[in-house]
């Protein structure tokens, strides 16, 4: 039997950071490097990402990338819409190795924290959390309120990971690209999932 791809889900929700949530589709489709293939010019899978737009993040895509729903979509090899809470992903019974919401917005936030499930991007989170699946939330809020701050703690009781996209900057990054992709790096590692060798600088301690 052919070993299934890792399947990654990816929400994009109503937060500022669209741009994380674009990079990190790039990202996953660029590991599906050409190899040896089963099939004659077919090359396998090895990561299948499925990806939930909120309508919310429709809006802040187009305003901070410019780019239109259908061109985010085409980054993901299966689109799920955000109210359809019968889809694949909305049932524990459909193998999926993590889910990374990207940026997650407060509202998402609490909708997971509180269980809410009421939309497919909420009821997959809950499903990763049940199953006790990778879940990784990129919160983009600043400052925090009461209300944010118990939210993640709550997700992060529940076993999910609260990955705030904060930049580094021991790298020296040069530009945004820079910036960005370190935290997208990042969180594949998190996954169980690591980009090409030199593509992001990693700490190796310091010299001397």
């Amino acid at each position: 039997m052919a070993q299934r791809p890792r399947r990654i889900v990816v929400a994009i929700t109503g937060a500022t950071g669209a741009v994380y949530g674009v990079r990190l589709l790039q990202t996953l489709r660029a590991l599906n490097a050409p190899v040896t293939p089963s099939v004659p010019g077919v090359a396998p899978l090895q990561v299948e990402t499925h990806l939930v737009i909120s309508d919310a993040a429709v809006l802040t895509l187009h305003e901070e990338t410019g780019l239109a729903r259908r061109e985010v979509e085409a980054l993901a090899h299966v689109v799920h819409k955000a109210h359809n809470v019968g889809a694949s992903i909305a049932s524990g019974s459909f193998l999926t190795d993590a889910m990374v919401i990207a940026p997650c917005s407060m509202k998402t936030l609490a909708a997971v924290a509180h269980g809410l499930a009421d939309n497919l991007v909420a009821r997959a989170a809950d499903v990763m959390l049940k199953e006790r699946r990778r879940l990784v939330l990129m919160v983009r809020e600043t400052p925090f309120n009461l209300a944010h701050l118990r939210n993640m703690t709550a997700v992060t009781e529940m076993g999910g990971i609260v990955f705030p996209p904060l930049p580094a900057f021991y790298h020296r990054p040069q530009t945004i690209d820079d910036i960005v992709d370190h935290t997208v790096a990042r969180v594949l590692d998190l996954v169980g999932l690591e980009v090409a060798a030199g593509a992001t600088p990693r700490w190796n301690g310091l010299a001397g």
